[in-house]
């Protein structure tokens, strides 16, 4: 079975597109850079170049395929939200999900699933609210890109089964969030910030793209599902964790007011809020988690 993947060459899109290969998909990546998408992802996937704002190029990969997965968006924390960084931010979901509609519009037999990325930005700053799928949307920047994300490819139902995956921080070796958290640990600087009672709703990738591959096979499921692990931390208790399987002490707590100063609304939205949240329908649905807990999480990928 044919699955195609918007974002392959990405964090998570690189470890989801092999676990598929090995699983017997026929995978085939998206990619704007041909060679770098080789070299990314070694031999046994079909690479594809795009433009990463149209079908063009690759419909004809869509007629027939069981799945397309779109995990196309433009980095959130990187530097200050200007009007024109805000722009980009959220023109690279909707571009991508234009794309989407194009090549399923242009196909003679429709895929069967489109998985949808999200985050879970979507529910704002909650303090201690607990949420779940089935929680309205909150305020903020990355709230409303969350939720125009989400619809860019509403357009395919009901003729295709559409998944949307609002997924948390992803901890992994290579990339991820982990790798800026744990740069300052090495020099005994680590430490949670502002307040450090931000709730900090993580996910293990190998459970990210475990539960991706769960919701691709479930014919069943469709709708919205959180990609966070069961049990979400607050920051500090985090912070307090990776300290720990560092070996690093978690004492030096970074002023928010310095957090604004250098970054804005990005550090106000990113940073210093967070939300609690519940992987609910994810387990109803049957999906057992490899890693549940920070603390084994943590240990796996530092080991």
């Amino acid at each position: 079975m044919r699955v195609i993947i918007l974002g392959a060459t990405g964090f998570i899109g690189r470890t989801l597109s092999k676990l598929l290969m090995r699983a017997g998909y026929e995978v085939v990546a998206l990619t704007r850079h041909k060679n770098r998408g080789r070299e990314i992802l070694g031999q046994g996937i079909e690479i594809v170049e795009w433009d990463s704002k149209s079908a063009e190029g690759w419909e004809n990969q869509a007629n027939g395929a069981y799945a397309i997965i779109n995990l196309i968006g433009e980095n959130l924390a990187s530097g200050r939200w200007t009007q024109e960084r805000k722009k980009s931010i959220l023109e690279s979901r909707l571009k991508a999900g234009k794309a989407v509609i194009m090549a399923i519009q242009s196909a003679q037999s429709k895929p069967k699933v489109v998985v949808q990325a999200s985050a879970v930005g979507y529910y704002g700053s909650r303090s201690d609210e607990i949420l779940d799928e089935s929680s309205n949307p909150g305020e903020g920047f990355l709230a409303e890109v969350a939720v125009k994300w989400e619809d860019s490819t509403k357009e395919v139902e009901p003729q295709v089964r559409r998944v949307i995956i609002r997924t948390g921080p992803v901890l992994g070796r290579q990339g991820g969030i982990l790798t800026r958290l744990r740069r300052p640990f090495r020099f005994f600087l680590g430490g949670p910030p502002g307040s450090g009672k931000q709730w900090f709703s993580w996910i293990h990738l190998d459970d990210e793209v475990g539960a991706i591959r769960f919701l691709l096979e479930r014919e069943d499921l469709q709708g919205v599902f959180n990609l966070t692990a069961p049990e979400p931390l607050m920051i500090k208790d985090f912070y307090h964790t990776l300290g720990k399987a560092m070996r690093r002490p978690s004492w030096f707590p970074i002023p928010g007011f310095g957090l604004r100063l250098l970054f804005g609304e990005m550090a106000q939205e990113t940073i210093l809020s967070g939300q609690r949240v519940v992987p609910k329908r994810l387990m109803e649905a049957g999906y057992r988690f490899n890693y549940p807990q920070a603390v084994e999480a943590l240990k796996e990928i530092l080991s």
